[in-house]
């Protein structure tokens, strides 16, 4: 059997994918990538393969491919340019022999009309992918519960409230934690190919109830102040957002765009994410978490 391969194993979800395949596939057989190799020192002396790639740097991605069979490809951060950076990954997978692609895709890819333009290039890749030749699998992940903890709640508390334009919108929260773990599944069992998985939480929320949860927990106030699309770019405006990704600073304070923010709340509003399946449970054997349970272990970090 040939070896799987994990991008970006650096990152936040390639590094907990990459610890939790350790534990149940031989060292041997496992290649993690990185433009920073030397920071998975630890992983390489557990005897996996640790090899330098930059999906930018096609040359560097045939010699890292080489050996595989399975792969998860992680999505890039760079809304715009990353559908580039993803091709180049797949083309240096096929030219290495790997078989089968697993993606971490977006929930309500491809869906007639849905406005996110996070999901343009989610869509394209997955297109890209399945007009490869490879045998695919799309893990569609819903908007992660660690960023509502974090990205969403501190901000929120420390001013007290926040504006949102996804409405009474509904939205599966899912932990990261079984977004990996549904990809590790993925990669470590059969019957998989061809396939797409809405990799959901247990339970829809709407983002200002999500809110009023973090208040209720953090016993602080948080208003929701309702606005339209445009009131929502005013506001990441005033905080000095790029609007689009073409005009984010290289190497700035704020390296995403307020595009992706507002059309994502704008998807949520008009029902694109109102999905909850059972996939998380039946790729990995148990019950996703709540999002209740992924704030109880962020709260520490909460404004006091």
């Amino acid at each position: 059997m040939g070896k799987i391969i994990v991008t970006g194993a650096s990152g936040q979800f390639g590094n907990a994918a990459a610890r939790q395949l350790l534990e149940k596939v031989p060292a041997e057989d496992l290649v993690f990538l990185s433009r920073t190799p030397e920071g998975l020192s630890d992983l390489a002396e557990r005897g996996a393969s640790v090899r330098r790639a930059d999906f930018d740097d096609p040359v560097s991605l045939l010699a890292a491919m080489e050996g595989g069979e399975r792969m998860l490809l992680i999505s890039t951060v760079r809304v715009g340019s990353r559908v580039e950076q993803h091709t180049n990954a797949v083309e240096a997978a096929v030219a290495r022999g790997v078989k089968h692609v697993v993606y971490t895709s977006i929930l309500g890819c491809g869906a007639p009309g849905n406005p996110s333009v996070e999901q343009f290039d989610h869509l394209a890749t997955e297109r890209m992918i399945e007009q490869s030749g490879l045998a695919w699998t799309h893990l569609r992940d819903s908007l992660y519960s660690e960023a509502v903890a974090t990205a969403m709640a501190i901000p929120a508390l420390a001013a007290g409230g926040k504006p949102e334009n996804s409405g009474e919108g509904l939205v599966p929260i899912v932990s990261r934690d079984d977004c990996v773990a549904t990809a590790v599944g993925v990669l470590t069992q059969d019957g998989h190919a061809n396939k797409a998985y809405d990799v959901t939480g247990p339970e829809l929320w709407t983002l200002p109830d999500a809110m009023a949860l973090v208040s209720q927990m953090a016993g602080k106030p948080i208003v929701i102040e309702p606005v339209d699309d445009e009131g929502m770019y005013a506001y990441f405006d005033s905080l000095g957002v790029a609007r689009k990704a073409s005009d984010i600073v290289p190497d700035g304070p704020i390296p995403w765009a307020s595009e992706g923010m507002v059309t994502f709340g704008q998807s949520i509003r008009e029902g694109f994410m109102n999905v909850v399946s059972d996939d998380v449970e039946r790729i990995t054997g148990r019950p996703p978490r709540t999002l209740r349970s992924v704030l109880e272990q962020y709260q520490g970090a909460w404004p006091q």
